[in-house]
Order: C-alpha cells, then sequence, then structure tokens
C-alpha cells in the first residue's frame, strides 16, 4: 500500500516570506525617510512653507513609495519564489501604477510605473553590485568574523591599553596574589 504522505519533500528548507522582512522592507522605508527629511533641509521650498513642514513631507513621501516599492518587490518574489532584478521591476511598475494611479489619474499611472520600475530596478542592482565591496571595506575596518567569534568577549582592547581582560586562569592567579597581599598586611585576621 502507498503512504499517505502528500507533504513535499525538499533537499533545503525554504525561509517564510516572512522572516527577515525587517531587512527587507522596514529598514530600506527608514533609511528612505531620513534622506527624505535630509532633502527637505536643502529644498527650495523650506523659506516659504517652513523648514519642519517641508522635512516632513518630503520624509512621509520617500517613505510611504519607498514602503509601497519594497512592499510590492517581496509580494512578487513571494508569488514567484525567486529573488532576482525581475521582482524589482514588476514590483516597481506595480506600485508605481498604485500610487501613479491615486496622484495622477490614468496617465499618471504609466508614468509613474515606468519610473519606478526603472528606478527600482537600478537602486537594487546598485546594491547587488556594491554589497561586496561594502563587506570587503567593513572587513578591513572592524576585522573579520570568523576572527572575532573566536574570542570570548566581545570587546578586545588594543595591545598598548593598560586595561587588560582576563581569561579565568589569570582571575584565578590575581585573586590568589590578592589574598597573599591581605594576608601580609593584615596578619590579625590570620590568627583569629
Amino acid at each position: 500500500m502507498a503512504s499517505n504522505d502528500k507533504t513535499p519533500k525538499s533537499s533545503s528548507p525554504t525561509p517564510p516570506p516572512s522572516s527577515n522582512w525587517e531587512e527587507r522592507i522596514l529598514f530600506p522605508t527608514l533609511i528612505a525617510g531620513v534622506v527624505g527629511g535630509l532633502a527637505g533641509l536643502v529644498s527650495r521650498h523650506r523659506t516659504t512653507l517652513g523648514t519642519a513642514n517641508i522635512c516632513v513631507t518630503y520624509a512621509a513621501n520617500l517613505s510611504i513609495v519607498t514602503g509601497c516599492y519594497c512592499g510590492a518587490r517581496e509580494f512578487v518574489a513571494a508569488t514567484r519564489r525567486s529573488d532576482d532584478l525581475i521582482n524589482s521591476a514588476l514590483g516597481g511598475f506595480g506600485s508605481g501604477a498604485f500610487l501613479g494611479r491615486l496622484q495622477g489619474g490614468k496617465l499618471g499611472a504609466v508614468k509613474y510605473s515606468i519610473i519606478f520600475a526603472i528606478a527600482g530596478t537600478t537602486a537594487d542592482f546598485a546594491v547587488l553590485q556594491l554589497k561586496p565591496h561594502y563587506q570587503r571595506y567593513r572587513e578591513s575596518i572592524f576585522g573579520n568574523n570568523e576572527s572575532s567569534k573566536q574570542k570570548s568577549s566581545w570587546l578586545s582592547m588594543p595591545e598598548w591599553s593598560p586595561i587588560k581582560v582576563l581569561d579565568e586562569e589569570a582571575l584565578a592567579k590575581k585573586r590568589e596574589r590578592e589574598q597573599q597581599l591581605c594576608s601580609l598586611s593584615n596578619p590579625s585576621n590570620e590568627q583569629s
């Protein structure tokens, strides 16, 4: 008799679509808000409408656009079950059509969808190309992750520092020396 087990067996487990969403949706949206706020600081409209109003408006608009784009890109990636630049193009096209329709009607939907697809795909391609360079730069500044995992603590002092982090053996020797010094300086405690 055949077994009733209908679950597909795969060689490698795939992470659920909701895993690591902070890195793919939340962080880019927050970064876009900061960039939008900074763009508002240098806007020519800040003198007439007020610096705070322009900064908040730019930050909110760029955050909304980025959040919609990243959400649409991840929706397409979950639907297609692949991770490539086609997801960026389709996500940009969909989010641009949605936001363009809200902003400028049918013509706005066409314009925004083309702009979002090109800009989003270009940004994702640039991030893919720059990621190895960033990782090499980060390793050159902070050191290799494998060597830092081998250390017992997350904090390492430079060699010239008078502060030394002691391991268990050195700590035991230090306590023994302190007890010897304490017994030499106060012999009355030893007799009682």
